[in-house]
């Protein structure tokens, strides 16, 4: 049987891998295009405006496709799939990862709006750079290739490694990020060689083919080698010890609310990305590694927070010790941790963004008022301020009817239910510490003399949206956390594979259910 002639340039380019992909497939990745069309947008227009009113209207810009991109994560979820040969997959899973670090984004813009000016930061690259930050952290969440894993770990890190210095008249800054890009690129080059390495036991770097070579049994050295060496690139982007050194310094420098999202996007992202790398191919080796990760993650984080009078340190050793928290999850049974670990990473999300939100407006022009003695005393003079950095406190903390209760309260159930008793131990103890140095601002605000010479100016509309933002939705975690317990129950659910996914957390207890 003779073919018709005309479907041979068809066949032909089909072969080459030049027919484009299906619709469904750019629907996969919509929220992704969306962010960048915007991105470039931002750049088109920032030369033609004047530098005075830049920062609105490219902030407005900014905003608006974050908000758009949030509208096109429906079309994305209702495209479940895997697309572009194989590399992408949505699920529940990346559609949550996707939700939260593009809300993230959305919240550091509006808090960025009164900081640029106050600054006076030329603001078009800024905004560009949080957009195309944003893509990348996106891509990380839905990815199943490590290679475009990789890329799109670059794509995020680049953007933040820019973003770290932009304060670019303080040399605390430019430290700041050549010290977060020469660190970085060394992790990320260990996460390149466990690639590798793995591609080398497995003969792919699709996750879903590794799982079934490592499920096969024919597991030999070389595995246990490269999922130490990833983990050793993810757990910088995480600041998980022993890779936290970086943290302190970085976030002393870099501007407050690149702070708030450097510690909360990138590392979701990059707990997504552990996420699918350590459970969904049941990787070896895991569980030590995790284990001890976890416990001097908690320690020396807490440890260190004892001794800080910047409040950005302090809040900077704080996310150390939060990364512990949560990989007590990942060291505890998958079918239980990947949902605690996804509550947790959201409420860890909406309490300390709203923090550094706090902090970038009562930091002022050149971030003078960052030590814990500037706080002095405002309680009295700004009490709706010193209410809600009180707030997302106790969260950080672990008070009830916040989102950080239950974050460490399914994440020590899922370590209890996994008989992880001696790290659910270190856990409890470390949260009794940790709640001495975040009541030292408390006392510091309400119980001394407020200091003249600090300034305080009022809170603008934009920033006083993002913070009530942040408290609603840690109030709404705390207070309501069943709906999304039981989203992240059913995405986990569709990560591990029904099959493997037999049993799961109790509902939550109150009225969330």
């Amino acid at each position: 049987m003779t073919m018709p002639l005309h479907m041979f340039p068809a066949l032909f380019l089909q072969a080459q891998g030049f027919i484009a992909p299906p619709l469904a497939d750019y629907l996969r990745i919509l929220p992704e295009i969306v962010l960048s069309i915007f991105g470039m947008i931002i750049m088109v227009v920032d030369p033609l405006l004047d530098e005075d009113s830049s920062h609105k209207s490219l902030g407005t810009i900014a905003l608006v496709g974050t908000l758009a991109a949030l509208a096109s994560t429906y079309f994305m979820a209702r495209n479940p799939g895997i697309g572009f040969s194989n590399t992408i997959r949505v699920e529940g899973f990346s559609v949550f990862f996707h939700i939260l670090v593009i809300a993230i984004s959305a919240v550091v813009i509006l808090t960025s709006y009164e900081y640029m000016a106050v600054q006076r930061i030329r603001a078009g690259e800024y905004y560009g750079l949080i957009l195309f930050c944003t893509v990348g952290m996106c891509l990380m969440s839905s990815a199943i290739e490590l290679v475009l894993i990789f890329i799109a770990l670059e794509i995020s890190s680049i953007s933040t490694y820019v973003l770290a210095g932009f304060r670019r008249r303080e040399a605390s800054s430019s430290e700041s990020s050549l010290k977060y890009f020469l660190l970085g690129s060394f992790a990320t080059a260990f996460f390149l060689y466990g690639v590798a390495m793995m591609f080398g036991a497995t003969g792919s770097t699709n996750i879903d083919v590794i799982s079934a070579s490592l499920r096969s049994g024919n597991n030999q050295l070389l595995p246990y080698v490269a999922v130490a060496l990833m983990f050793v690139g993810l757990g910088f982007k995480v600041a998980s010890a022993p890779f936290h050194i970086w943290t302190p310094d970085v976030y002393e420098g870099a501007p407050a609310p690149v702070v708030g999202l450097m510690s909360t996007g990138p590392k979701a992202a990059a707990f997504a990305v552990l996420l699918r790398v350590l459970f969904e191919t049941n990787a070896p080796g895991r569980f030590w590694l995790l284990w001890v990760s976890a416990a001097l993650s908690m320690t020396l984080g807490n440890i260190g927070a004892l001794v800080q009078d910047n409040v950005k340190r302090l809040l900077a050793y704080s996310s150390i010790a939060h990364a512990g928290y949560l990989l007590i999850a990942f060291a505890a049974q998958p079918e239980l941790g990947t949902s605690a670990a996804m509550f947790y990473t959201a409420a860890y999300a909406a309490m300390n963004v709203g923090a550094f939100a706090v902090v970038s407006h009562f930091a002022n022009a050149g971030e003078k008022y960052v030590t814990l003695e500037d706080y002095a005393g405002l309680g009295r003079r700004s009490p709706w301020l010193a209410a809600t950095l009180t707030f997302f406190l106790m969260s950080l903390m672990g008070i009830p009817i916040t989102g950080g209760f239950f974050a460490k309260f399914y994440v020590l159930s899922a370590a209890l239910h996994a008989n992880l008793v001696g790290l659910t131990i270190i856990g409890v103890l470390n949260s009794a510490v940790g709640a001495y140095y975040y009541l030292r601002i408390v006392v510091m605000m309400y119980m001394r003399e407020p200091r003249a010479e600090v300034p305080l100016t009022r809170v603008p509309a934009a920033a006083g949206l993002a913070m009530a933002v942040c408290v609603l939705a840690t109030l709404y975690l705390g207070v309501f956390p069943g709906r999304v317990l039981d989203f992240a129950t059913r995405s986990a659910v569709q990560l591990m594979g029904a099959d493997r996914a037999a049993s799961v957390l109790p509902p939550a207890p109150g009225p969330g259910q």
